[in-house]
């Protein structure tokens, strides 16, 4: 019986460099000092799959695919995560867990999903933690830039349009994201999400992440416009607590903003084995009352 051969083989991990013969000269300066097996590529330039057509190779075996959904790709994307964000009288509140997820695999319970663009925008993450933080970070960059040429800040608007056009460029390759970006601006407070495929949402309350059904379960049951500060905040707190409850993707730390015309503010940083028993002596309370 002739045993099949592996689609990802030690070959095509030479990452950066095909063959001993093809690094040239130039490579083994930059790499005299490294032992050969951590020769991995030249500086300032990509690694990539050793086979004829890296693109396609990391199309068909590294696609992203979305929900229940299966491209056929070698590695699986399983990801976890809950974020949420909406207006209200008083602002915007921004509340985030903290856990990183691969599948069963818990690799960290203290992630910034939220992201500081500047002191009046933020970002939220969600799918890749490396696609979310490298191009919202970019968006910083990009947001920067308009501040220098134009001499004010950009509009909330123009900022989540501007992600979405980079993601629009990249649709396609792979990426996984799904944001919110949301701040203070000339016309007040404004949210929208965007997400790899390019979509760009404007809207009053949104939840992203493998949480946010049970997100969206407290939100749409307590949400109001009207809500006081701090019925907003506990409004957030608890979302993104009963998320962490029932998702076993989502937990660690509740990171939770208030965003009003001063720009935004980091309200708490509670773990949400805290908010467990906080909440169940509350339970418990209201029961015997």
């Amino acid at each position: 019986m002739i045993s099949p051969t592996p689609l990802i083989d030690s070959s095509i991990l030479d990452l950066g460099c095909r063959t001993e013969k093809h690094r040239g000269e130039e490579t083994l300066k930059y790499n005299s000092l490294a032992p050969a097996a951590l020769c991995f590529g030249e500086p300032t330039r990509f690694d990539l799959p050793n086979v004829s057509d890296p693109a396609l190779f990391c199309r068909s075996n590294f696609a992203s695919a979305c929900g229940n959904q299966d491209a056929a790709q070698t590695v699986k994307f399983a990801k976890g995560t809950t974020t949420l964000a909406f207006k209200f009288q008083g602002g915007i509140i921004v509340s985030v867990d903290s856990r990183s997820t691969m599948g069963n695999y818990i690799a960290s319970q203290t992630v910034k999903k939220v992201i500081e663009i500047n002191p009046f925008l933020l970002g939220t993450m969600a799918g890749g933690a490396a696609d979310c933080s490298f191009w919202e970070r970019n968006l910083g960059m990009q947001c920067r830039l308009y501040e220098l040429r134009n001499k004010k800040r950009i509009s909330v608007a123009a900022a989540s349009k501007l992600l979405a056009n980079t993601m629009n460029s990249y649709r396609g390759y792979g990426l996984s994201m799904g944001t919110m970006i949301t701040g203070w601006d000339e016309t007040g407070p404004q949210l929208y999400y965007v997400d790899n495929d390019g979509t760009r949402l404007h809207g009053n309350l949104f939840s992203v992440g493998s949480g946010s059904m049970y997100a969206y379960g407290v939100l749409d049951t307590f949400y109001r416009d009207d809500l006081t500060v701090e019925e907003a905040i506990d409004l957030g707190k608890r979302a993104i607590y009963h998320a962490t409850h029932r998702d076993a993707a989502s937990g660690g730390i509740n990171n939770l903003y208030h965003v009003t015309k001063s720009g935004w503010k980091k309200i708490h940083a509670i773990d949400a084995n805290d908010m467990h028993y906080e909440f169940a002596e509350e339970k418990k309370n209201s029961m015997t009352s």
